[in-house]
């Protein structure tokens, strides 16, 4: 069956978006430490930048997605993040760039960023019916998975030929083709109710319904756990390749792309293994793959920078398979009415958990170093497997059967 125009220009449009974040998440900590000589917390709290917003407005935005149009904030969105980061090379040229500028660049985009995503993922099922939502997330994130295995490579180069400040503009490039792909889509959008009842009551709705919802609780745990670990993980990754381990910003963008490798590779194989039950990826993605990033403190330089490699392929690939099952299940789950909300309580949470684990990444190498912080960040994502192993979703196979008035609330 051919895939709708509107979702080609949607899957388009996300895929320049995914670009252009595996681009600026790499290249604004190389800014930090190469042109600012930035410190660990540093680093650490310009990584929680980015993900800071889902914790302060998270919430809010969810309620106002659920009230407004969708594809209008994708669009506003994306631009708005190519100009906060146009500004870090021009600021740079002025002679004037400071860390307090990187920071605030990296807030602004972290904010849009929020809106970005809560309206995304509360879009997508204008575009498909709910029974192609595995196959729609598969496609996503599979291609996710390419721009970010294609955009983390490029990034070094990017660095070394331009400077760490002027490759950040090189790719604002990659937002503005995202935002006018969304503008060429027509699919009308479902009339939006207008409501009366006060913000914290339609917060609270949506909080209510993820924790009150059997499956929907321990996917959310797990998933704020599992963030809250690989925040600290990513914290330290880049100071770890660059300074622990004197990699060159090339070859440390090669070894951070090849988790995305794997990632493509699951993505595409996530319709072969729903053989074993959709459901049931959620919890077994994550059993059998997640001890593997033991290996990543172990790398050193030589022949061991091999273990960096493999860990993080057989980790992101069981990640990407997680994702694609539980994200498949929350929207099949969530009456449409509450799907901004729901995405939202859900990224409160799980987005939410960032930048706290990358600020604690950040102070915990100063204290004791990166390499054992990696090895507390690889403890902790092992261990989040087992809110979705010890839940109700380990006894069932397959996505439940959603009628249309559960679908319409």
């Amino acid at each position: 069956m051919p895939l709708p125009r509107d979702f080609r220009l949607f899957w388009g449009s996300d895929a320049a978006n995914q670009f252009g974040t595996a681009v600026y998440t790499f290249v604004l900590p190389v800014v930090a430490i190469e042109a600012l000589a930035a410190s660990e917390f540093q680093v650490g709290l310009l990584t929680a930048a980015g993900t800071a917003a889902f914790l302060v407005i998270g919430l809010p935005v969810g309620v106002y997605v659920d009230r407004t149009r969708k594809r209008a904030v994708l669009a506003w969105s994306t631009v708005g993040r190519a100009v906060a980061l146009a500004t870090v090379p021009v600021a740079a040229w002025l002679g004037g760039l400071t860390f307090a500028h990187l920071l605030l660049a990296a807030l602004v985009a972290g904010v849009l960023t929020v809106f970005f995503e809560v309206a995304s993922q509360a879009y997508l099922p204008t575009l498909v019916e709910r029974g192609g939502l595995v196959d729609a997330n598969r496609r996503l994130v599979s291609t996710q998975q390419v721009a970010r295995l294609s955009g983390r490579p490029v990034s070094g180069p990017l660095v070394q030929v331009l400077g760490s400040a002027n490759a950040v503009l090189a790719i604002t490039s990659s937002f503005l083709v995202s935002a006018l792909l969304l503008w060429r889509m027509r699919t009308p959008e479902r009339a939006v109710e207008p409501r009366e009842r006060a913000l914290w009551a339609d917060m609270a709705e949506g909080l209510r319904f993820v924790f009150g919802h059997p499956l929907l609780r321990p996917i959310a745990l797990c998933t704020t756990w599992f963030n809250l670990a690989n925040a600290m993980w990513g914290a330290v990754t880049v100071l770890f390749l660059l300074r622990d381990l004197a990699l060159s910003p090339a070859v440390a963008a090669v070894l951070m792309g090849v988790g995305s490798a794997g990632g493509v590779v699951a993505a595409l194989a996530t319709g072969w293994l729903a053989r074993f039950g959709q459901v049931r990826l959620v919890w077994l993605s994550l059993l059998v793959t997640q001890p593997a990033w033991v290996l990543v403190p172990l790398a050193e330089p030589g022949w061991r920078l091999a273990l960096f490699a493999v860990g993080t392929l057989v980790a992101s690939a069981g990640v990407v398979v997680y994702n694609v099952a539980q994200v498949s299940l929350r929207q099949a789950l969530c009456p449409d009415r509450l799907l901004g909300r729901m995405n939202a309580s859900v990224r409160f949470l799980t987005w939410g958990a960032m930048p706290v684990g990358a600020v604690a990444g950040g102070a915990l190498a100063e204290w004791v170093g990166v390499r054992t912080t990696l090895w507390v960040a690889a403890a902790g994502m092992v261990v989040s497997a087992f809110w979705v192993v010890l839940s109700p979703l380990r006894s069932m196979r397959d996505l439940p059967v959603i009628t249309s008035l559960d679908r319409h609330g």
